[in-house]
């Protein structure tokens, strides 16, 4: 990569790329990482994989030519956090079972987040899809105590709901898109827009 954005003989094409520039092919690699592990191909996902990691080769790139770190900052980092995150496994500290161990590394999320002066609840990002980011914010409102599904709307959708088959919740969501759609309104937009408003309810706790 360094040989890539070199400006003598490098690529033109990567010469010219940016963070800001690469940041959606990320995510395009990302999901089609995710396409081949459901597809369960996985000569395919060691390639999306390659592909995948090469986003993070290209960033670190980029960041060590600003100045700002290099990728073996990023896997320091990394190991630092495992490491940190990990207590009953590096450290002196026990876990009965997977959900005590999450529960103990949301704690330590939000120990460092106070620790570097960030929201202590963190963030969920904007570029998710609306779905995928209320469906988090969700969690992590109710986890503060600032939200629950009382909409008398999903009241009397609960009974099917909590029967259905997943294939018919997401015939459910398709239709209820379609439906949107039909009175000119955009599903993803007013999902974002909810959103946005229910993580400011949250941080306003």
């Amino acid at each position: 990569m360094a040989r890539l954005r070199s400006p003598n003989g490098g690529c033109p094409w990567d010469l010219e790329q940016t963070f800001e520039t690469i940041a959606p092919y990320t995510i395009e690699e990302a999901y089609e990482v995710d396409d081949a592990i459901r597809r369960k191909d996985w000569s395919d996902l060691r390639d999306e994989l390659g592909d995948l990691l090469l986003q993070v080769v290209f960033h670190s790139q980029i960041a060590r030519e600003s100045g700002h770190f290099t990728f073996d900052d990023v896997v320091e980092s990394l190991s630092q956090k495992l490491v940190r995150r990990h207590p009953h496994v590096f450290g002196d500290a026990s876990a009965e079972d997977a959900e005590e161990v999450l529960r103990a590394w949301e704690e330590h999320k939000r120990a460092e987040r106070v620790a570097r002066g960030a929201d202590p609840h963190g963030s969920v990002p904007r570029a998710l899809p609306a779905l995928l980011r209320a469906a988090k914010l969700a969690r992590r409102a109710a986890r503060a105590g600032v939200f629950a599904p009382s909409d008398p709307l999903v009241s009397k959708l609960e009974p099917e709901l909590g029967t259905a088959a997943p294939e018919r919740v997401g015939d459910f969501l398709v239709a209820l898109a379609a439906a949107l759609g039909a009175r000119g309104i955009e599903a993803e937009t007013v999902l974002r827009a909810a959103c946005d408003r229910l993580e400011d309810r949250r941080k306003a706790q």
